[in-house]
């Protein structure tokens, strides 16, 4: 699966192509730091280079097991000379070549390569170019980092969801509740997992932070949802159980406070245990 992005770097827009987990940059955008009419010609002369094809037989070798070391030999052999041209099509085709992909956009074809690949395209074009990439590309990625760390959070805490409701739905609510009465009993189970693990209520919370609309689950930790998801899995077997819930709310936070306690001595071990 394939997903677009991209950065600005001194007001030029970078394609990425991210796949199969790897980021691709598109070299044509890069050339046109160098050549805005005329990007492909910078991108055809630079792979023209025996430096530059030395570069990528080194790079497939090390990180394509798959790849043709044998058929890329002529290419190795006929770079440099003047009458040599290496396109993207060719090279995938003959060689197995990763390094590589194309994409299409309106009536042109874009070629990206590898960020490995790019970088050392956007030396050639200009270190000054080439740093401002490394820093705009790093921060995409840090920016990735901290979207998939908000995912993760919201995964977790919505994991045991269905569960906890669907206790409540079979064991709290009578038929003949009104909606608003229903939404009270599920708000009012929410309560019981956010006191025990954070020790108030939603409403608490927010009466502290009047100028702030914050879901307090939103800024939890990581340990904390997945105490929280072992909560609602927990609760949703007491509530079956008929377990009243100031009794429920006690164990509850017993267990919350001796599954924090565990895992941040795991977390403390393992920090340990890498430092050794």
């Amino acid at each position: 699966m394939k997903k677009t992005t991209a950065i600005n770097v001194q007001w030029i827009v970078i394609g990425i192509v991210e796949t199969n987990q790897e980021s691709y940059i598109s070299l044509t955008d890069i050339a046109r730091y160098k050549n805005p009419i005329e990007p492909k010609d910078v991108v055809k002369n630079w792979l023209r280079s025996r430096n530059t094809i030395e570069f990528l037989w080194l790079w497939e070798f090390i990180n394509n097991p798959n790849f043709k070391g044998v058929e890329f030999d002529p290419f190795k052999n006929e770079s440099g000379n003047n009458s040599f041209t290496l396109s993207p099509k060719r090279r995938i085709e003959a060689t197995n070549a990763i390094w590589i992909t194309t994409r299409k956009w309106k009536y042109w074809w874009w070629t990206f390569a590898h960020k490995d690949i790019a970088i050392k395209f956007a030396n050639r074009v200009s270190v000054e170019f080439e740093l401002y990439l490394i820093k705009e590309f790093q921060r995409l990625k840090e920016q990735e980092v901290k979207s998939l760390d908000r995912d993760l959070k919201r995964f977790l805490t919505k994991m045991n969801y269905k569960i906890h409701t669907d206790a409540i739905k079979d064991n709290l609510i009578p038929k003949e509740l009104s909606q608003d009465e229903i939404n009270y009993i599920y708000a009012d189970e929410a309560d019981v997992l956010n006191k025990a693990l954070f020790g108030q209520t939603a409403k608490q919370r927010k009466d502290k932070n009047l100028t702030k609309k914050w879901n307090m689950r939103d800024f939890a930790t990581i340990e904390q949802l997945i105490i929280l998801a072992n909560l609602e899995s927990i609760n949703a077997e007491f509530i079956k159980m008929w377990i009243d819930q100031p009794k429920r709310l006690q164990i509850l936070n017993q267990t919350a406070i001796s599954q924090m306690k565990s895992l941040i001595q795991n977390q403390s071990n393992k920090i340990w245990l890498e430092c050794k």
